[in-house]
């Protein structure tokens, strides 16, 4: 546990919650600030600031919560879909600094919407950034 993160203080009982789903790996609550009915986060009971630093062993206890809980939000909430969302650092809209695992039940006339949507990439460039990733 880390003193000032407010997921381990979640997980810790220090803060109200609602608690979902639980086992000794993790722990699923409900959002706070939903964006959708439903809309709830997983996070593993260890502390580690993100997807870069999490333990893979957490990351899949967590995946796997992730799942769990997205098939009793078809079975309970019958949702149309799912999203699952992780967002590591500031760039990439986390805000708060302990890993964990947006569940986002989809429903056929909820308000979310992408805010931009695919676009076609030149095959030039997909192979560009495809041999960065390679190391080539």
């Amino acid at each position: 546990m880390t003193d000032d993160c407010i997921f381990c203080k979640v997980a810790a009982g220090e803060l109200p919650s609602e608690i979902i789903q639980e086992d000794e790996h993790t722990l699923a609550f409900m959002d706070i600030n939903p964006w959708t009915r439903g809309h709830a986060l997983v996070i593993p009971r260890a502390h580690s600031r993100n997807l870069y630093e999490v333990d893979d062993a957490d990351l899949a206890h967590a995946s796997a919560a992730a799942k769990r809980l997205a098939v009793t939000m078809r079975d309970r909430l019958g949702c149309a879909g799912v999203n699952l969302l992780n967002c590591c650092e500031p760039a990439a809209w986390q805000t708060v600094f302990h890993t964990h695992i947006h569940v986002i039940p989809r429903y056929d006339d909820d308000p979310l919407r992408l805010p931009v949507g695919p676009r076609p990439a030149a095959s030039d460039e997909l192979a560009r950034v495809a041999a960065d990733l390679r190391g080539n």
